[in-house]
């Protein structure tokens, strides 16, 4: 019997088979290849034949210059654009926070996107979505934006702090809006990678609410740990507000207990996560033990030089 290359399978897909991301279902896909090829390759590894890392997609807890340089949003800013320069799309998500100026950093609402009601706690909350370009990358900058849940700070201080009490709530509305507007744009991600616990909700909602959105179905999601952490747990209702949201007991295990810390957060984003960065030397001990010991891909803190290179080949081998 014939044996076609690997290469081969690619081209007859590509060709012929006219896929599409969001639309053909794995299995069928990976039945096609195996009649075509002769070979009895696992599903999983016959669709991923064809699976280019073309398309990225970057949820951020904060994004340099938008906010001050640090660690995180320096990293935040500059792994996009090294992707980017490799030939990847790259999209990426933050939230708007009060303190981004909207003038200087010209940000400008588009109304395509928003309009939006996301509910939390049976309470209505309208979904805002802003875009700016990153000079000089030319990289878009979504914010998700809220009068209710962001631009509310009294002081020099984000939301997440001045606010905090409100962050459950919070971490379930950026989630949520980041991934409405993925649907939306109709751009579905290969890899999407989270940094920052305010984005730590985001693998829990891609595996449950979102499993089976053609946007989603096939997607890989990293997470990112780093050592910044929330000044004080999450409200004890989370869970609740949670279950309410349409999760179960059973899905929020890991979380239920105790109080909702980073360290839980970090726990619920590495359950639902296909992949664990180690994105800074000094990210939480006991976080990338657990990382190591899951038995998933795990990538330990990169060298500052080649560090996009890194990253790309973590993203292909998951």
């Amino acid at each position: 019997m014939y044996h076609a290359s690997e290469a081969a399978i690619v081209f007859f897909v590509k060709k012929y088979v006219n896929v599409e991301r969001s639309g053909t279902p794995e299995m069928a896909m990976s039945e096609k290849i195996r009649n075509f090829a002769g070979i009895k390759y696992p599903p999983q590894k016959a669709f991923r034949l064809i699976m280019e890392v073309d398309k990225v997609l970057y949820i951020s807890q904060e994004i340099a210059p938008y906010l001050p340089q640090n660690v995180m949003s320096g990293l935040c800013r500059d792994l996009p654009q090294g992707i980017q320069e490799l030939g990847v799309e790259v999209r990426t998500f933050m939230p708007r926070y009060g303190a981004i100026n909207k003038r200087r950093n010209q940000l400008h609402e588009v109304i395509r996107l928003s309009g939006l009601n996301i509910v939390i706690d049976d309470t209505d909350h309208p979904l805002i979505i802003k875009v700016a370009t990153l000079q000089p990358s030319r990289m878009q900058v979504y914010f998700i934006d809220s009068d209710d849940y962001f631009q509310r700070h009294n002081s020099g201080a984000l939301e997440t702090q001045s606010l905090a009490s409100e962050n459950d709530e919070r971490l379930m509305f950026f989630a949520r809006g980041v991934l409405e507007t993925v649907r939306k744009l109709r751009w579905p991600p290969v890899v999407i990678h989270c940094s920052g616990w305010i984005s730590a909700l985001v693998p829990l909602y891609i595996r449950k609410s979102y499993a089976k959105d053609p946007a989603f179905r096939n997607v890989k999601v990293v997470y990112s740990l780093f050592a910044d952490e929330m000044e004080s747990p999450l409200d004890a209702r989370a869970v609740e507000k949670l279950r309410m949201d349409g999760f179960s007991a059973k899905d929020l295990a890991v979380i239920s207990g105790g109080p909702v810390d980073t360290a839980a957060l970090h726990r619920i984003a590495m359950q639902y996560s296909d992949g664990v960065v180690q994105a800074v030397a000094d990210a939480p001990v006991e976080a990338v033990e657990a990382a190591k010991a899951s038995g998933k891909p795990f990538m330990a803190f990169p060298s500052e030089e080649g560090y996009a290179a890194a990253y790309m080949d973590f993203y292909k081998n998951l």
